[in-house]
């Protein structure tokens, strides 16, 4: 029996991956001390499971993530091929149109929140359909996208820049980087081996892992990491899956890598994510290839099908292609945090790569981890309800934001868009506020809680990126200081002109990285 108020001193990360790699840094960079005391942070990795390796987008907040745990970010944009992101770009979603696509960037619309020019440009739509699009009109960072260029200068701190910005990263790589930087300069003990077992105490806790040569590994606290199969906290403490699959009806994946057709080709600023007949296409450009993978509902559309659809998207590179199937189970566990474990990346949940919610669950989970860590086994129990809480909040929220991209859709060519609208795949929370926003647009009073995923503009670019319209006449009082709108248009105008005129191209900054480094904080 586990003595409650022992204190916790010890934990054991087991499985890499990007989830297990930055749990033990932002762990152990919090933790650790000058005289090497401290929490010990102990990770197991089998070198015979790979990892899945297609979470290529990150959030902004990985910036802050990697300053945090003293990493260099000349360094890991070296080691990891990685680039910049500066939003994504949705094509084809809504009528497959020419011209149809917009942008969800990472720059707030102008002078958002304390002026909100959604009604404004509502109006103008109204008047004007010729009005340009909500995200050019309110954003500059749309017209550096479209010229492929860099959100910084290579005269930029590091982490700093012009521009908001995330990353695209080989994730295989930033694992490898992120291993030697927790072992070398965190003091993490790293253990490769197999767990053939994992021994319980008699209340229920988990008391070691039984690695096949180091043998049984205890701690106090053990985090799950071991991916898909979720190995401590859903075979071992038998806590249940909940799909979302009603919702949310992608089911597979089927990527490749991608080679550049010469060194000096263009990289895009921000993931590319195109409509197809049953799902979509990511296309994420790296410095040295772009990683391209199909996601598709299984339930609408065979295997075949899809991957012709993706040769004819690749071009005749594919013939030298091996494509790498992907099971995908959209869903989370039903709580996250039991007794003394708790599961971070795969083994909480999964959900379709669109809006690159999968790392920065990893961050925020893992850094929630590190700020919280119970003193006690005693204290455990009451950080495990405030996690799951957040946790569980954060995850329903993702999966509407997520659905909102599909049902908004005009597309009939496929059951599978015509599917996606029918209201009873819909959430009842996201139904209302929809009705809400006919009346007025997404604004802060709509998202109260402290753990919310995406602000209120971000649904406003979605939303008017997909040809949702709010009606001006229902926010009159929202349109009361017209100068003011039209000056925060103006600047918007202006900055596009001046940064496109000043910043290197995405490719070009990062050729000039490989020689000269960033200015260090």
């Amino acid at each position: 029996m586990v003595d409650m108020n022992t204190p916790v001193s010890s934990v054991c990360i087991v499985g890499g991956g990007s989830a297990g790699w930055l749990t033990a840094a932002l762990i152990a960079a919090r933790h650790s001390t000058p005289d090497g005391g401290g929490l010990s942070v102990t990770l197991v990795e089998s070198r015979r499971i790979g990892i899945v390796g297609v979470g290529e987008g990150t959030w902004p907040t990985m910036r802050n993530t990697l300053r945090k745990v003293g990493v260099s970010e000349t360094d890991f944009l070296r080691f990891c091929n990685a680039s910049f992101k500066q939003g994504a770009k949705f094509a084809g979603w809504r009528t497959q149109s020419p011209d149809d696509f917009y942008y969800h960037p990472l720059v707030l619309p102008e002078g958002f929140p304390s002026l909100d020019l959604a009604p404004y440009w509502n109006a103008q739509m109204r008047d004007d359909p010729a009005t340009a699009s909500f995200s050019d009109a309110v954003c500059f960072q749309e017209a550096l996208c479209e010229r492929d260029l860099a959100p910084k200068l290579i005269t930029s701190p590091e982490y700093g820049g012009v521009a908001n910005y995330a990353y695209h990263l080989d994730a295989v790589r930033f694992a490898d980087f992120m291993a030697e930087h927790c072992v070398t300069k965190l003091g993490v003990r790293h253990v490769i081996d197999e767990v053939i077992a994992v021994e319980q105490a008699d209340d229920g806790d988990i008391a070691a892992v039984v690695t096949r040569e180091h043998g049984a590994i205890t701690a106090d606290l053990f985090v799950d990491c071991s991916g898909f199969s979720s190995l401590l906290l859903g075979e071992t403490l038998g806590v249940p899956f909940r799909d979302c699959n009603d919702v949310l009806f992608i089911d597979r994946a089927l990527a490749v890598q991608v080679p550049y057709d010469d060194a000096g080709a263009p990289i895009v600023s921000h993931t590319v994510s195109t409509g197809q007949k049953h799902g979509w296409i990511w296309d994420i450009g790296l410095q040295n290839r772009r990683g391209v993978g199909y996601v598709y509902s299984s339930r609408h559309a065979n295997g075949s099908s899809v991957e012709a659809e993706l040769a004819a998207y690749v071009g005749p590179a594919f013939d030298h292609l091996s494509p790498r199937e992907i099971t995908i189970r959209s869903g989370h566990r039903e709580t996250f945090w039991k007794r003394n474990c708790v599961a971070v990346g795969l083994a909480a949940g999964f959900l379709e790569p669109l809006e690159a919610s999968a790392l920065v669950l990893i961050e925020l989970s893992a850094d929630y981890i590190a700020a919280s860590m119970p003193a006690t086994r005693s204290a455990m129990e009451i950080v495990a309800r405030r996690f799951n809480t957040m946790t569980l909040y954060r995850w329903e929220r993702i999966i509407e934001f997520l659905k909102l991209h599909y049902m908004l859709s005009e597309r009939d060519d496929t059951a599978f868009w015509r599917d996606n609208r029918d209201p009873a795949t819909i959430p009842q929370a996201l139904q209302d506020q929809l009705e809400l926003w006919r009346h007025a647009p997404p604004g802060e009073q709509d998202f109260a809680s402290a753990h919310e995923m995406f602000p209120a503009a971000s649904y406003q670019y979605v939303l008017y990126g997909m040809g949702f319209r709010t009606d001006p006449r229902f926010a009159a009082t929202a349109l009361r200081d017209p100068d003011a709108a039209l000056d925060a248009f103006d600047r918007n105008a202006a900055l596009k002109r001046r940064l496109a005129a000043t910043l290197p191209t995405n490719r070009a900054l990062l050729d000039t990285l490989a020689q000269h480094r960033f200015q260090p904080v």
